[in-house]
């Protein structure tokens, strides 16, 4: 321990340095990313990230793995959301963990050669090892959660498109149209759903005229969710009238023995606003 407390510190010693030479020695000529920004306050949190990286990694040789793993875990997370990484290709930053990586297979090599003889191979390959180990981690840790990251952010930004592309009008006093327009998916389908049922609460809609005219193809479970809806609509005391289905969408709903026999249908949207004008 009273070695990896040595190492420890001729590290930490290092780290300012480290920062400034890994800065400096840094490729600058890429098209996008953080490592090509020319901002001072970028540069600078930049900076401050690689330093408070170091400080954490040097916490191996001192402090016990659960704890080391926990810092080391939450700088990783911080790293991994930060704006000006999130924008940088992953490829550049795998670049610059290995040129991090190479800066402490050099470092150590230094500690030794101080004190010829004082440390055996063995030891000296531990370090490496454990530094080797402690780089894959971060690397995997990082490029997952920047891909949790994005793929919930995608998330969000699919489900307020489908919010938006399915919005009920109001035609007059308690009736309202949803025209629904493109390729349904289960999510989508659901999301229609949920947000159907919201608007129509909170309009006060009696009768909902629902128009697939712009719906190519569906498959069992979009029918079912659309029947569901109907369902649910049915309870809260909207009657609807479903318009312009395809023979497609009609023959998969016969397919699922979906019932829609109580269901007031037409070929034309313009057809039902008439029938019930």
């Amino acid at each position: 321990m009273q070695r990896n407390k040595e190492l420890h510190d001729f590290l930490l010693n290092k780290a300012p340095q480290l920062t400034e030479d890994w800065y400096n020695s840094m490729d600058k000529s890429d098209p996008t990313g953080v490592y090509s920004s020319t901002d001072p306050e970028v540069i600078q949190r930049l900076k401050q990230q690689n330093y408070e990286f170091h400080l954490n990694l040097i916490g191996i040789f001192k402090k016990e793995e659960s704890e080391f793993f926990k810092d080391f875990e939450e700088w990783v997370i911080a790293t991994a959301r930060d704006k000006e990484h999130i924008e940088t290709p992953t490829h550049f930053v795998m670049r610059e963990f290995i040129r991090v990586r190479k800066q402490y297979m050099n470092l150590i090599d230094e500690f030794v050669a101080v004190s010829p003889g004082k440390y055996t191979n063995e030891q000296i390959n531990l370090w490496k090892d454990m530094i080797i180990k402690e780089f894959d981690i971060a690397m995997v840790r990082f490029t997952e959660e920047k891909n949790n990251y994005l793929n919930d952010q995608l998330m969000a930004q699919k489900s307020m498109i489908n919010e938006l592309s399915s919005p009920v009008i109001d035609l007059s006093h308690n009736v309202g149209l949803l025209p629904i327009v493109g390729d349904i998916d289960t999510h989508r389908a659901k999301t229609i759903l949920e947000s159907t049922l919201k608007q129509c609460e909170d309009r006060n809609i009696e009768r909902l005229y629902i128009d697939l005219s712009g719906v190519f193809m569906v498959d069992t479970m979009v029918a079912h969710e659309i029947f569901q809806l109907i369902y649910s609509l049915r309870l809260l005391g909207v009657s609807t009238t479903l318009s312009g289905i395809r023979p497609e969408i009609a023959q998969t709903a016969v397919q699922l023995g979906i019932d829609f026999e109580n269901v007031k249908m037409t070929s034309k949207l313009s057809i039902a606003l008439t029938e019930d004008d």
